[in-house]
């Protein structure tokens, strides 16, 4: 993509109303543009970014063994009424009325929903286990949104649910969702510490939150600081394993949140605890038949018996996640991307627009590399170099690749890797070379 041809209006200033990096940086990089409080517009950088997390999510889903779906935006009232969350919810939760005087809501979340679909639509034990998921735009009436997407009342989330014949069936739904998201979270260079939470509005008696840690996180959180060195299980580990042993591993290690903090389990490790802000990017619950029970969500045993369903809910909050990867991932100069949700690889600067030497380069360079399938954002417009140089480092692209009279008369062109700031001169075809198999 030509930048002259690109819509990304980039900010000089941090703009009074943000108040942490996150919000600053996605206004300053164009990323987004606020539409009401705690209501953004994705702009096309930033969409990028968003869909490069979505697609990284909705893999990992798939390959724990779940099958995606899409419920609706706005849900009859009386599916929460029979669950019992409709006046317990709060304010947070939109209440609406259609025109035909029906009681409707905005979802918050989707465990009604999708207990009315399973229990209306699976008859036996036969049927299960089953692990369904979706992606979708959800909505939370927050008293005081701020930080931008990271306390947003609009947001786009992850939510899958699993539901079995047994607690033990469930222990194993949970246990694929918690190495799901540990493998989720590194492929987006970050490191999640999953840790005792409460189970909130959800319910339920066992819950995990999935923390990074961030000097703006909202949550006080300490561990060992063992946990933050344990290694995310490859693909030796498959998900028909036992994978309770995995999980346990990761629990042995002390590791809670402030309000689950026990200053006696963690007095063993006197100094050395970790002490330090977090934020939350995931959250799964086992809540066994909390919906079952009050929606009647039975099916026919093995012996023809009627067996509540035992069900769990895992949580991601997809565009948190933007925001909370700046927040792990930037420098005074902007944001640096990861390359695994970068929305270019490299960014082109020609730094002499107008050049015929550095515009037959860079149109050479540029052709070959999106030829090769790699996401280029060219930077050909008529501004001075520092211009930019700032643009690029403050969209925090993976890559530099940097074209000038100068350079080209000495055979070179100059590779700059964003996330360290080192520098190379090669000659065009050396640095294609490192991008172009």
């Amino acid at each position: 993509m030509r930048l002259s041809r690109y819509f990304l209006p980039t900010l000089k200033e941090n703009p009074a109303e943000a108040q942490i990096v996150s919000h600053r940086l996605m206004l300053r990089a164009g990323l987004m543009r606020q539409s009401s409080a705690g209501i953004y517009s994705w702009l096309p950088l930033g969409f990028k970014v968003l869909k490069k997390v979505e697609g990284i999510v909705r893999e990992e889903q798939d390959r724990a063994g779940c099958q995606e779906m899409l419920m609706p935006t706005v849900q009859p009232a009386e599916l929460w009424r029979e669950s019992g969350r409709y006046d317990d919810y709060g304010p947070e939760m939109l209440r609406i009325r259609d025109r035909h005087d029906r009681d409707m809501l905005y979802g918050p979340t989707n465990e009604e929903q999708i207990t009315q679909i399973f229990r209306d639509s699976v008859r036996s034990y036969k049927d299960l286990p089953k692990l369904l998921y979706h992606i979708q735009w959800k909505f939370r009436d927050e008293i005081r949104p701020r930080f931008g997407v990271m306390r947003g009342r609009e947001f786009l989330m992850k939510d899958a649910y699993s539901f079995d014949l047994d607690a033990a069936g469930a222990r194993r739904a949970y246990n694929k969702m918690f190495l799901a998201y540990l493998r989720t979270f590194e492929r987006m260079g970050l490191k999640s510490i999953p840790m005792s939470a409460e189970s909130g509005p959800i319910g339920g008696d066992l819950s995990h939150e999935f923390i990074i840690l961030a000097e703006t996180g909202e949550t006080q959180v300490y561990c060992d600081p063992a946990r933050l060195d344990l290694k995310v299980p490859g693909p030796e580990v498959s998900y028909d394993d036992d994978l309770q042993p995995v999980v346990d591993q990761w629990l042995s290690l002390y590791a809670a949140t402030e309000d689950k903090h026990d200053p006696e389990r963690a007095k063993h490790l006197g100094d050395s605890l970790v002490m330090a802000r977090g934020i939350e990017v995931g959250h799964i619950f086992y809540f066994g038949t909390k919906y079952s029970v009050p929606m009647k969500a039975a099916v026919a045993g093995p012996n023809g018996e009627s067996v509540l369903l035992e069900c769990g809910s895992y949580g991601i909050g997809v565009s948190r996640l933007v925001g909370a990867i700046i927040e792990a991932s930037h420098d005074e100069q902007g944001i640096v991307w990861p390359e695994s949700v970068a929305p270019f690889q490299i960014g082109l600067v020609n730094l002499k627009a107008g050049d015929p030497d550095c515009e037959a380069a860079c149109d050479d360079v540029y052709g070959k590399l999106t030829g090769a399938g790699v996401e280029v954002l060219y930077d050909d417009r008529d501004e001075r170099p520092g211009v930019k140089f700032a643009d690029m480092d403050l969209i925090g692209l993976p890559w530099q690749l940097v074209v000038g009279p100068r350079g080209l008369k000495n055979g070179v062109v100059e590779l700059k890797a964003r996330k360290v700031g080192e520098r190379h001169d090669l000659s065009p075809e050396s640095a294609l070379a490192r991008f172009v198999g």
